[in-house]
Parts: C-alpha cells; sequence; structure tokens
C-alpha cells in the first residue's frame, strides 16, 4: 500500500528527524507507528544516520503492531525486523540476528540491558520507547535499566497519548530518558520540591501531591521544545463517540452489604466467610468488587453479593441481537461471572492473532477483555461498535486506550460507550475522578501546542 502522509504526520516526521530525543504525544489512530518507521527508513537508508534501532513496546504491541505496519507500507518492506520475544533462547537468537529494527517487549528490558552489559555492548544507537507512559515510576527497574544505557543512545523516539494519566508527578520520569533531567530536573525529589506540595500524609509518608499554582505552566514551557502534542480531534474525522452511563441499582439488602463493607472494613458472611479490607486501598478494592457482583472473602473464595450489573449486560445484548459486544472486566470473578451467564454465546477472550483475527470477521458475538491486555496498539475496530464497562478502572491511560481499540480511525459506525455504575457505590467516584483526570491530560496536550505557537 502506497503511504501519503497527513499534513500532520509529515509535521511529526520533520520533528523527529530534527529533534534527536523527542516525545510524541499523538493520541490513538494518527498513525504514530507509520511516522516513527518512515523517519527510521530515512534516517537509516538515506541519511546513514543510524544504523540499529530498538523498540520497546506492550507485548501484544511488540508481537504484532510493528512488524505488520512495516509490511503494510510499500516504502517501508525494505525494513529488517528481529523480535525479541518469547524464552531464553529465542530472545538470544533474535538478539543476534542481524536486522535493522529489533523489538522487545517492555518487561524484558532489564534482561536485554543486564544481556548486554555481559556482553560489554550496547548495540543501537536509537530507541523506540512505544508507550513511553508506562516508564512514568522512576522506582521501576524497566526505567532504572533504561537510565543506565541513555549516554549511550543518538537518538530518542517516546511515543504516547497520555503523557500523564494520572497527573503531572508522572512526567518526571519521561521527559528525564529524553533529556536525562535538563528540564524537570535531576532527580524525581527535586522536580516535587520545585512544582508540587505534599498533600495527604501519615507521618513522614506522602500519599499524593498537589501542583503549585502557575506551575503547569511552567512544566508545558519547559518540555514543549521536545515535544510533539497532537489530539485526534484535532485531525482526524472519528466517528461519533457516544457515552451512556447505566446505572443500576442494589437491593436494600445488597446496599446494606455494601454500606457495612465500606463503614466497618469487614462483612461476616457467615460463621466460616468473612470479607476483610485490612487497609484503605483494600477496602476501596473490595468495594469495587461488591459494586460489580462479587467479593473475594479471605480465603479468596467467591462471594456473591448481586447480579444487577449482569442483568444490565443482558439488557444490551438483548437490545443488539446482531452486534459483536466488547466487555472490559476489572477482575478474575467478574469474567467467570459474565462467561457462567452467556455461556450460550460462547464469550471469548484474545489471546492469540486468530482471535484477533476472529473478531475483526465479525466471528465473536460477547469478546471480553482486561483494558491492560488490549490497551495498547491492537486494531480491532473493525470487529464492533460496542463497548460496555462492566469493571470500571481508576487508571485513565488503562480506560482511553482500551475505548481507543474501537473509536478510532478505520471504525465505519458511531462507537457506544456503556458504563454500568452502581448507584451509591464507589462506581460514582470512578467516574468523576476519570472525567476531571481526562479533562487535566486534555488541558497539558493543548497548551504545549498552544504554547509553541505563540
Amino acid at each position: 500500500m502506497q503511504y501519503i502522509p497527513h499534513d500532520y504526520q509529515t509535521a511529526a516526521y520533520n520533528r523527529i528527524l530534527e529533534t534527536p530525543k523527542i516525545g510524541l504525544f499523538m493520541e490513538m489512530g494518527l498513525g504514530k507507528t507509520v511516522v516513527t518507521l518512515t523517519a527510521i527508513q530515512e534516517l537509516m537508508y538515506h541519511r546513514i544516520e543510524i544504523f540499529r534501532v530498538l523498540v520497546v513496546a506492550p507485548k501484544k504491541v511488540a508481537e504484532d503492531t510493528w512488524g505488520r505496519e512495516s509490511q503494510k507500507w510499500d516504502h517501508l518492506r525494505d525494513l529488517t525486523i528481529s523480535k525479541i520475544l518469547g524464552d531464553r533462547k529465542h530472545r538470544l537468537e533474535a538478539l543476534d540476528a542481524e536486522a535493522d529494527i529489533y523489538i522487545i517487549g517492555r518487561d524484558n528490558v532489564k534482561w536485554l540491558v543486564d544481556e548486554c552489559r555481559k556482553r560489554k555492548r550496547w548495540k543501537f544507537d536509537t530507541v523506540v520507547i512505544d508507550e513511553l507512559s508506562s516508564f512514568k515510576n522512576s522506582q521501576s527497574q524497566r526505567f532504572k535499566a533504561m537510565r543506565s544505557v541513555m549516554p549511550l543512545v543518538g537518538r530518542m523516539i517516546g511515543l504516547t497519548g497520555t503523557p500523564a494519566p494520572n497527573g503531572y508527578m508522572d512526567l518526571w520520569s519521561q521527559m528525564y530518558l529524553l533529556d536525562k533531567g535538563e528540564r524537570l530536573g535531576k532527580t524525581i525529589g527535586a522536580y516535587r520540591e520545585q512544582y508540587f506540595t505534599a498533600g495527604m500524609r501519615n507521618g513522614y509518608t506522602v500519599f499524593n501531591w498537589n501542583l503549585r499554582k502557575g506551575a503547569d505552566r511552567i512544566i508545558q514551557d519547559k518540555i514543549r521544545d521536545i515535544c510533539v502534542s497532537m489530539k485526534a480531534e484535532d485531525y482526524l474525522k472519528l466517528p461519533e463517540r457516544i457515552d451512556n452511563v447505566i446505572h443500576v441499582r442494589l437491593s436494600e439488602q445488597e446496599q446494606a452489604l455494601y454500606d457495612r463493607m465500606e463503614k466497618e472494613q469487614i462483612l461476616q458472611m457467615d460463621d466460616e466467610t468473612a470479607v476483610v479490607g485490612l487497609s484503605a486501598a483494600a477496602v476501596g478494592n473490595k468495594l469495587l468488587q461488591i459494586a460489580n457482583g462479587r467479593v473475594y472473602d479471605t480465603e479468596r473464595h467467591v462471594v456473591q453479593i448481586h447480579g444487577q450489573k449482569l442483568e444490565a449486560l443482558g439488557e444490551i445484548l438483548d437490545c443488539n441481537p446482531h452486534d459483536p459486544v466488547l466487555v472490559f472486566y476489572n477482575f478474575q470473578h467478574d469474567l467467570e461471572a459474565v462467561q457462567e451467564k452467556f455461556g450460550s454465546l460462547a464469550p471469548r477472550t484474545l489471546k492469540t492473532p486468530q482471535d484477533i483475527a476472529d473478531w475483526n470477521d465479525g466471528k465473536i458475538r460477547l469478546l471480553m477483555a482486561h483494558p491492560a491486555s488490549v490497551g495498547y496498539g491492537l486494531n480491532i475496530q473493525d470487529g464492533g461498535h460496542i463497548i460496555v464497562w462492566y469493571g470500571l478502572t481508576w487508571n485513565l491511560e488503562l480506560y482511553a486506550q482500551a475505548n481507543a481499540r474501537l473509536h478510532r480511525q478505520g471504525q465505519q459506525r458511531s462507537v457506544i460507550i456503556n458504563h454500568l455504575v452502581a448507584a451509591g457505590t464507589i462506581d460514582e467516584d470512578v467516574m468523576r475522578a476519570l472525567s476531571a483526570k481526562d479533562d487535566m491530560q486534555s488541558a497539558l496536550i493543548r497548551a504545549i501546542n498552544e504554547r509553541r505557537e505563540l
């Protein structure tokens, strides 16, 4: 297929060529993969400036997306790819193979760095991190491993559509991998001190940090020279997105069980069955489970509380008898509950490339997915246009990326996103939090572009 770039893709491509260390904050559907591959092809084969590229990506994206995208477009088919995936034997074989681009899952970054250190040779002059925001934790092994080899990397391209899924604190480690602390400080501590004030604390432990007044504009100004921000709604004619909040109501008895767990942090079902939350986080987790209908007890047995969300899901399926439906669940018992209730529809999960093909071919009526398993890079927009959030997530990044599996370029129908929200429960808090975080992140993305144009 011939690649004819949109103007915004050409602009992003030129910025990659001009800026050795760059962050592309391009929302889902804008084609950041093909833009990056096109820049790699130019730098490698025409300008002779780079020789070996490492792409770090989520597992499913590493397995499928980059290889498929390179074969999709005529101008990229000469690029050779080696996938450092699978068991140790296969990873070593792929690492030793001759290729232009080497692709590895982000969970194996530390292994790769350790292996190269043993060999006393780091062979990659360019690194692409697909979903840079997955390196937002400065204490993670993947961040520390990548940080240790950045002095050996001449070019760095960080790709993400969600640069600050949980707030500006997420930016420091991502920017550090681009500029080694030049813009936002050499340490996360220094960054916190300059731009944040301590919020909730327990003794010496701070649970959250609040952005100082005006700090957002300062941060935006500091990073805009090495970041490109683009929102899909500004460049693409996406299909209409319809968000529905479907409130389900617990019976008085069911609500009483929920309220007791919230207040007392323990739910004694009988002499042998108890649900206990030993911390505020654990209680919140239990409340999310109860809102969905089932909860794990102290022995990790499943306790049935209600079936209100199952009934609501059944109504959605009945109202769309000929349409495939994608259901996002939160807990394993959510998956099991739906499988038991709707077994006649043969619910499937995405485990193999064949599952992806079957969904896109309309062969799967009910697709079950955890947002963390399909959140990045998978092109499944051909298979359906209806999403149901059976179990909600606090994580804006997973939420946005999961919805973008269907609401993206190539979708032919309006995308309907149904949120099953148990009234009078923590579900309502989650919906409010997701809306607030999305407003903040959208403001960041827009501000970087607006300030560049000043």
